[in-house]
């Protein structure tokens, strides 16, 4: 392993040959990544930045020495754009141990399987808007991807089309996503006085973006938690217990000033549980539908083995997950093809650190180029084509090969819900497989639309509205969906 230092004093300014693409830095951490090894050390403006480009450097960090990679860095566009309403960027400390351990008690794993029966409810609901509906796709799967977040969180059911709270998160995100990185909010740590000029004047527009940002993050953070408190009574005599509403019982017990640290602490975990929930399913959804469009061999294999084991007079359930390698091997494709989160979110070091001979400074940022491990060609081969067998031992069985693994994060800042994410980006896909089929649109010739796939850039990456032709596979499937819709 070897490590490689860039001084990057004069990025923002001059764009000279060694600067970061700050839309997409993870291409740029890439390429050093082939010619300078697993850890590189950039300075942006003064801050010390360590870039991880291996799993196992990223483990033997983050996980093994977690107490000093635990923390998060400074971002400049944090505060001006609202999220420090999300418990994910909170610093490593006593907020966020309180704030962990609440968001513990309702996704860890063992309490995560009392929400498959919602999943696979929703999943359902999802495929009758989207064979009645196919043109919105990627809003049935913003509302899906929602849907169970909401209700486990607030207690609150979303509508299946169109729901008020479902587009309130939309839109507080559609904004602020793009400068939630280290490189993106570099701009606003140089000229900080951009947040201070007059609307009429030039540069104004990201102050005019960070009020907007705020002002939508704080709508989203207070709208459904003022549900959860409102509808309390209501759903507890329904037995309709939400992570809110559970909480708030708690702290009818604790004094004024515990009362205030722990609800600011609640809202923040429950804005966190919605905002990735949203993001990251709805995200993983587009990518596998991308996928499925351009590769129709795949899609057939995969329907084709959960025809064989689920057979054709019912829909697929959990209980069918550990018989279907090749859709798992679809899934963990689709999680590596274009991870959600190309570079994670920034961990800091607490203190001093010395790996392999080198010097790590306390108050460095820490990036782990999720992007550059699932591009590996080493790992995998012709790493840009979307291949799921590359997860299938010779005899059809799973490989040990998880993406899972680094997609979601490293150590005691890895995201806390990615068990109920696993579960339910599979019931969906799945539930697709099994009901309808993904092909390319046409134009009224009968003519293949092209089109070359776009992404979105900043702090997630998904791929953007794409054409395609959504429709049931046949008759005996489309009915039943019918069942399904009629509640029979």
């Amino acid at each position: 392993m070897s490590i490689y230092f860039v001084h990057q004093f004069t990025d923002a300014l001059l764009g000279n040959v060694l600067s970061i693409d700050t839309k997409e830095p993870w291409l740029t951490y890439t390429e050093w990544a082939a010619a300078h090894g697993d850890l590189v050390f950039v300075r942006l403006l003064g801050q010390e930045v360590v870039v991880i480009n291996s799993q196992h450097v990223a483990e033997a960090l983050m996980d093994k020495r977690s107490r000093i990679y635990s923390d998060r860095p400074y971002l400049a566009t944090l505060e001006p754009f609202g999220w420090s309403v999300v418990f994910a960027f909170t610093g490593y400390g006593d907020e966020w141990r309180l704030s962990r351990r609440l968001f513990h008690q309702t996704f860890r794993p063992d309490f995560a399987l009392k929400f498959r029966p919602k999943q696979i409810k929703r999943a359902r609901e999802m495929i009758v808007n989207l064979i009645d509906d196919p043109q919105h796709y990627h809003d049935h799967f913003a509302t899906f991807s929602s849907s169970v977040a909401m209700s486990v969180t607030y207690g609150y059911q979303t509508s299946p089309r169109d729901d008020p709270l479902v587009r309130i998160v939309e839109n507080a995100l559609a904004v602020s996503l793009q400068v939630m990185t280290p490189e993106r909010a570099i701009l606003l740590k140089i000229f900080p006085f951009l947040l201070r000029l007059p609307d009429w004047c030039w540069g104004s527009a990201i102050k005019r973006d960070a009020r907007i940002s705020t002002h939508r993050m704080t709508e989203m953070t207070d709208l459904p938690f003022q549900y959860a408190q409102e509808h309390m009574v209501e759903n507890l005599s329904l037995s309709q217990v939400s992570m809110v509403s559970d909480n708030l019982q708690r702290m009818e017990k604790l004094d004024h000033a515990s009362k205030s640290i722990f609800e600011t602490a609640l809202k923040k975990v429950a804005a966190a549980a919605i905002t990735g929930s949203y993001e990251t399913t709805t995200s993983t959804l587009m990518t596998f539908a991308l996928a499925m469009v351009l590769q129709p061999d795949v899609q057939r294999r995969a329907q084709a083995e959960i025809d064989l084991v689920v057979g054709g007079d019912r829909l697929p359930t959990f209980e069918d997950r550990a018989s279907l390698p090749y859709v798992e091997s679809v899934l963990r494709e689709t999680l590596r093809w274009h991870p959600i989160g190309p570079i994670g979110v920034p961990h800091a070091t607490s203190s001093d650190d010395i790996f392999d001979g080198y010097f790590i400074p306390k108050g460095a940022t820490v990036i782990s180029n999720i992007w550059g491990i699932s591009r590996d060609e080493k790992r995998y081969p012709k790493a840009s084509s979307f291949i799921p067998e590359r997860f299938l031992a010779v005899n059809n069985a799973l490989t040990d090969d998880d993406p899972a693994k680094y997609v979601f994060g490293f150590g005691r800042r890895a995201c806390p819900g990615r068990h109920a994410a696993d579960a339910s980006v599979w019931s969906v896909i799945v539930t697709m497989l099994a009901t309808v089929e993904f092909s390319p649109a046409k134009d009224d010739q009968g003519k293949v639309i092209e089109f070359t796939p776009r992404f979105t850039t900043g702090f997630t990456h998904s791929p953007m509205v794409f054409p395609c032709n959504i429709s049931a596979r046949s008759r005996a499937h489309s009915e039943l969906v019918d069942v399904f819709r009629t509640g029979a």
